[in-house]
């Protein structure tokens, strides 16, 4: 991690240490540092409204833009999109300097002026969107691994709502045990999803108890080439077979991708299987 971005995040805990104002969520030498800070804005009728940022910041930040998430139970989806929107336009103004603390006074004392235009939630951000990603142009794809849903109801809708709030399209697939997510569309809007994911209380665990989800894996990531199928829409989608799976991915132009990270998946299940069917046989033989 880069001595600037060490001093800011430094400077981050201690300016924002009230009791759950600043949380680092995750830390890495190739992706870079993802962390929540909590604050409030004035909003409508001067009250103040609780928000909840999320950064991401590569590892060439400040040279490129922070991803932003932006969520508030005070604030529709479509006005949480308008404050991100208008964050990174901000963040592209200050581009090269440490910048997130400017950003939260900055939403601090715009928020206000942010919803009361009449386009927020609009379909104008798809354009604001695009001109924020200046490396990032064009359409990827993106393939995650989920281990398990014990609130599978509550989960799909959830998945739903992300894609479709951050224009998305894809699969969420069921094929036995195996659970995958195949997201196309812009990249930050897949890095957004993601920071949702990792960052919401999604599933429940054990206990039945609302929990993050900790065990997803990114399988593949790439800009979509030209033998890739454009999908239209955001679809879940249940398999009785491997092979009703495989031609799912063949018909998208994935016949490499199918082969290379998702057979794997099912090799690896059917591993565990036969371990724990082995520890039966010999329990039994016992």
């Amino acid at each position: 991690m880069a001595g600037r971005v060490r001093e800011e995040l430094s400077a981050l805990a201690a300016i924002f240490c009230g009791p759950d104002e600043w949380e680092v969520l995750s830390r890495s030498e190739t992706d870079g540092t993802v962390f929540r800070i909590l604050t409030k804005a004035e909003g409508f009728m001067d009250a103040d409204i609780p928000l909840e940022l999320v950064f991401h910041l590569p590892v060439n930040y400040p040279s490129c833009l922070p991803g932003i998430a932006v969520s508030s139970e005070h604030l529709t989806r479509a006005q949480c999109v308008a404050v991100k929107e208008k964050l990174l336009q901000q963040a592209e103004k200050l581009l090269s300097e440490p910048m997130v603390h400017e950003l939260v006074l900055w939403v601090q004392q715009s928020l206000k002026h942010i919803l009361n235009q009449p386009e927020t939630g609009s379909g104008s951000g798809q354009c604001t969107f695009a001109a924020s990603t200046t490396v990032d142009d064009g359409l990827w794809i993106t393939l995650l691994h989920l281990d398990h849903m014990r609130a599978k109801t509550k989960y799909v809708k959830t998945v739903e709502k992300w894609a479709s709030d951050l224009r998305l399209t894809g699969r969420l697939m069921f094929m036995g045990k195996i659970i995958l997510i195949l997201l196309q569309g812009d990249r930050n809007s897949i890095k957004e999803y993601l920071i949702l994911q990792k960052t919401s209380k999604v599933d429940v665990d054990s206990s039945g108890k609302k929990c993050k989800e900790k065990m997803i894996s990114v399988l593949f990531e790439t800009k979509v080439q030209t033998e890739h199928k454009r999908f239209l829409a955001f679809e879940v989608k249940e398999y009785s077979s491997l092979d009703e799976l495989q031609k799912e991915f063949e018909t998208a132009g994935l016949k490499k991708l199918f082969s290379e990270f998702v057979l794997g998946l099912f090799t690896r299940d059917e591993n565990v299987s036969h371990k724990m069917n082995l520890a039966c046989w010999m329990e039994e033989i016992i």
